[in-house]
């Protein structure tokens, strides 16, 4: 069953348009939410999570629209993002009791225990918390809530590899039932190598791909060679051709392999290669348009 449903959202502000943004998540997967910045990854979030509204597509979270129950709607999300939500002079004691009476389902003795499991210390101020510190309280508050989806934002920048590996970790035992799911918005890919089922690449506030990790790792090759052997049709197969001294670096669909001309390497992509070229790609096809648009 799916848990998030986002048909056809689209806003529109004076300079930005998020336009068309369709895809669904199932119970018990992650999805790696990717694009530069300004590409509208927060505008999504913010109108999933109703930090602003939109009149332009539906959003259902667990087969709940917003307009039909606001309050189960929203208790059934959690965020998490760069910055800690609670002002800087709370210890845990204002936590746990702003948490209990703000979300009837607060489980506080859930909250106490991962409180310990994960060391936070009880009397101390949370402007004294480290990132990573503060990522796990996130954490806390929200695993001690009865929420289905998690919507991260960035929430693993600035943690060092040990704390990141223990919250990657977090958000497997998060959907490991199978009852919830969690869309990941990073900076940091290699985070979705290790737990992403899905990828959603947005630039410029449009979908460019969307597809299980797996096949799109499946579906593309990083392919190398000396700049001699880039003719015009070579040219028109590759994605987001990198030029350099000793040759060039692109991407291509995997099931041109046994078709690439003799000289030609290839390798597996990560998602960051990927990534890379296809916003490459997108940006050479706009300077082109430019120079056409130039001469006319």
């Amino acid at each position: 069953m799916e848990l998030l449903e986002v048909k056809n959202l689209g806003k529109k502000y004076r300079d930005f348009r998020l336009e068309d943004i369709s895809f669904t998540l199932p119970k018990g997967y992650i999805m790696g939410y990717v694009g530069q910045n300004g590409s509208g990854k927060t505008t999504t979030l913010d109108l999933i999570t109703h930090v602003c509204k939109t009149k332009e597509g539906e959003i259902r979270v667990d087969g709940i629209r917003y307009e039909d129950d606001p309050v189960r709607y929203l208790e059934s999300i959690g965020y998490i993002g760069e910055e800690l939500l609670f002002p800087s002079d709370f210890t845990l004691k204002e936590i746990r009791a702003v948490m209990r009476s703000f979300y009837r389902g607060f489980d506080t003795a859930r909250f106490d225990g991962l409180v310990g499991r994960f060391g936070l210390p009880e009397k101390k101020k949370v402007s004294t918390f480290s990132q990573g510190m503060s990522v796990k309280l996130m954490f806390a508050t929200m695993l001690a809530r009865q929420t289905k989806l998690l919507i991260m934002d960035e929430a693993t920048n600035g943690l060092d590899p040990v704390a990141r590996q223990e919250v990657l970790g977090l958000l497997q035992e998060y959907v490991a039932d199978g009852e919830h799911s969690i869309l990941f918005s990073t900076h940091i890919l290699h985070d979705l190598e290790q737990i992403a089922d899905y990828i959603y690449f947005i630039d410029d506030g449009r979908m460019v791909m969307y597809d299980a990790k797996d096949e799109l790792l499946e579906g593309y090759l990083i392919v190398k060679g000396g700049l001699e052997l880039l003719d015009d049709t070579l040219r028109g197969q590759l994605i987001g051709i990198e030029e350099h001294a000793y040759g060039f670096e692109a991407v291509a669909p995997s099931d041109l392999a046994d078709m690439l001309p003799r000289g030609i390497v290839y390798e597996k992509p990560d998602i960051d290669r990927i990534v890379i070229h296809f916003i490459k790609n997108k940006n050479r096809i706009a300077v082109e348009k430019g120079a056409e648009g130039g001469r006319i």
